[in-house]
């Protein structure tokens, strides 16, 4: 779900409606520049109270995926004796050699506690174990502040599905009844442009693109943040470059996103792009762009393909980020929110 403004034209039937509070907010005086209040906020000794801004809560279609996980514990024989084989299958699927050694041994102890020495018992230990690791109460997208447009910044590497991941959770917003605006400052690859305008087409979603080839994507992001803010829309994705090869150019540039964002716009989600199939390799570009990005959440893609899996619990493990969305596939449908059990039940193949 979202909560979005509540429209003063309308009364629409909601399930609820809250009323949030005003925020106090020091008034800058900044040279040359005019800034129009358009809510009529009081003013009390140079402190802008903004009126209170009623929030309706939205409920967004159910897309949970309980699909397409590839098992990665099926060539082992599940039995008391048989347990530090586990060891070597949780490295292989990239958990990681000290997180491996900790899920086998907090198995073992469960088993013993518990009594399960059947094949269905130890692995609904494991299948529990798994999922209480990796859930998390900040998993859902920030959607319920009500600073709209809802700003979600995209990032990662070329090829790790970004813009494909963009076009899904577009169209998912879409289907729920949001507007959506779809920003395309990855402005060096005319490819990239293309592709977004292509799923922007799809999802029913407006888009802003460079004017012309190579334009400075703060630009793009900044006209993106107008339009979005003139067309009324609910959310704005942005897309960025993905050249995590030269770090220090891709730090000034999303530095400069940032802060163009940032001078109308909260942002109120990162969200890094990850490759599962790349295995440990995603563990890199994750610590990569986590330095540079502010990363507050990962979008996990072709995972109905990998048999490494496990680098969405090395992930939260090692780095504290939550897995917000998942993808399984190409199509348009093929994407949903991580869920910790769904996701657990998958790997260990306890369907």
């Amino acid at each position: 779900m979202f909560w979005r403004k509540k429209d003063k034209a309308a009364t629409p039937a909601v399930e609820e409606v809250i009323v949030q509070e005003p925020e106090v907010i020091a008034q800058e005086v900044v040279a040359e520049e005019i800034v129009e209040v358009h809510e009529e906020p009081a003013i009390v000794e140079g402190i802008v109270v903004p009126e209170p801004t009623e929030l309706v809560k939205v409920e967004l279609p159910k897309r949970n995926l309980s699909k397409g996980f590839k098992a990665v514990f099926s060539r082992i024989k599940f039995d008391v004796e048989n347990l530090d084989d586990l060891e070597d299958v949780l490295i292989q699927a990239d958990f990681g050699v000290e997180a491996a050694e900790e899920i086998v041994a907090a198995v073992k102890v469960r088993a013993k506690k518990n009594g399960s020495k059947t094949e269905a018992e130890l692995k609904a230990v494991l299948t529990g174990l798994l999922t209480e690791k990796m859930t998390r109460d900040d998993a859902a997208l920030n959607l319920d502040s009500g600073a709209q447009p809802y700003v979600i910044l995209v990032v990662g590497v070329n090829g790790a599905g970004k813009t494909t991941t963009i076009g899904k959770l577009s169209n998912y917003l879409v289907e729920g009844g949001a507007k959506v605006t779809l920003g395309a400052a990855d402005t060096f690859r005319a490819a990239a442009v293309e592709q977004l305008e292509t799923w922007a087409t799809r999802s029913n979603s407006e888009i802003v693109k460079p004017t012309v080839e190579g334009q400075d994507p703060a630009a793009v992001a900044y006209e993106a943040v107008e339009r979005a803010i003139a067309n009324g829309s609910d959310v704005l994705i942005i897309d960025t470059a993905g050249r995590l090869q030269n770090k220090q150019g891709l730090m000034d540039e999303l530095g400069k996103i940032r802060r163009v964002i940032e001078k109308q716009l909260p942002i109120s989600e990162v969200l890094l792009v990850l490759d599962s199939t790349t295995g440990q390799n995603a563990m890199t570009q994750a610590k990569a762009f986590t330095e540079v990005a502010a990363v507050t959440g990962i979008a996990l893609t072709k995972l109905d393909g990998s048999a490494k899996g496990g680098i969405v619990y090395a992930i939260q493990d090692q780095l504290n980020i939550p897995v917000k969305l998942v993808g399984v596939g190409e199509g348009i449908e093929d994407f949903g929110f991580f869920d910790a059990k769904e996701f657990a039940i998958g790997l260990v193949g306890e369907r």
